[in-house]
């Protein structure tokens, strides 16, 4: 079973521009509104690679209500959220004619202590052997530094794993909770090592620190470059995928969709990683924040490549 978890989540409103230029009018074509926020991406994107999950967090006021009425009419997503005061943030993307995107995102609510609180017996409820919590995004406004960390703890006590896709403090904090999965990018790989950018065989010794450290599996995304996967003395390298880009957003939320669809569905690693190339770049087909059909995924599988790198 998956479980997302989206703390600060959003209705995304991506709209085309011919070109971003400071202090002047912009018409906005092609405006797209989805149900946002990554984990929320995440448990769309399982639904369109023929799978199920629950998807829990904070919704808040009118946005919050239009999050929920979309969801319930999906089938293989269970929403099962906490309403808070407040409204939940409408984010908005513009994207170029080259892909470019350029994002401008609301706070969101405010979340109390009690809040949080009320979200991790949430999830120590469903949490088991065999639960796969996916905790992705903003943790929200004002956020202690530990909040994930927190909900990580909770969930490890009742033998659940945990996917972690967050950056800046959250991120650094939550290691000490030694998730079970990690994706960060090259750039907040760097940073949370103090460094300025490293070439592929630095990138890889840092994943394999962060397994040193007690985290199973380290998903490295490199944008249209690929991405790498370390784990352990295990290092796999997978070449970007060459699409027709209508649009980044959702792609790295859908790649930690297919790593966890995959590892709930008991894929080999390899057969797991080359779902997730084949879905992040399916989904730079489509526009906002839409999952990639089934049908673009199966057709990029067999361009999807995972390479066995041996780094000492």
């Amino acid at each position: 079973m998956i479980v997302t978890v989206t703390m600060n989540p959003a209705v995304d409103k991506t709209a085309a521009v011919d070109a971003l230029v400071p202090h002047t009018l912009h018409r906005l074509a092609c405006v797209v509104r989805d149900a946002g926020g990554k984990g929320i991406n995440v448990s769309k994107t399982i639904v369109a690679l023929g799978g199920n999950s629950i998807a829990t967090g904070f919704l808040a006021g009118d946005t919050g209500a239009a999050i929920a009425k979309s969801l319930d009419g999906l089938p293989g997503i269970t929403p099962d959220f906490l309403e808070l005061a407040g409204e939940s943030r409408t984010n908005l993307k513009l994207v170029e004619p080259d892909g470019a995107l350029t994002e401008f995102n609301e706070e969101g609510p405010e979340i109390a202590a009690a809040d949080r609180q009320r979200l991790a017996a949430k999830l120590a409820g469903y949490a088991a052997p065999g639960v796969l919590f996916v905790l992705a995004g903003s943790a929200g406004r004002s956020a202690p530094p530990e909040s994930y960390r927190s909900l990580i703890a909770a969930v490890h006590a009742k033998g659940g794993k945990v996917f972690l896709d967050a950056d800046g403090a959250q991120f650094a904090n939550a290691l000490a909770a030694k998730p079970d999965i990690i994706k960060p990018n090259a750039f907040e790989l760097c940073q949370y090592f103090g460094r300025q950018q490293a070439d592929t065989p630095a990138l890889v010794k840092m994943g394999r620190e962060l397994n040193r450290q007690g985290v199973g599996l380290v998903c490295i995304s490199l944008g249209a470059q690929g991405a790498l996967f370390v784990a352990g003395a295990q290092t796999l390298r997978a070449p970007g995928l060459r699409v027709d880009c209508r649009s980044s957003v959702g792609a790295g939320d859908a790649m930690v969709a297919a790593i966890a669809y995959g590892l709930d569905g008991g894929l080999p690693l390899p057969e797991c990683l080359r779902l997730a190339m084949a879905t992040s770049a399916a989904a730079c087909t489509t526009v906002g924040t839409k999952p990639p059909e089934r049908r673009m995924v199966e057709a990029l599988l067999p361009q999807a490549e995972i390479v066995a790198m041996a780094i000492e």
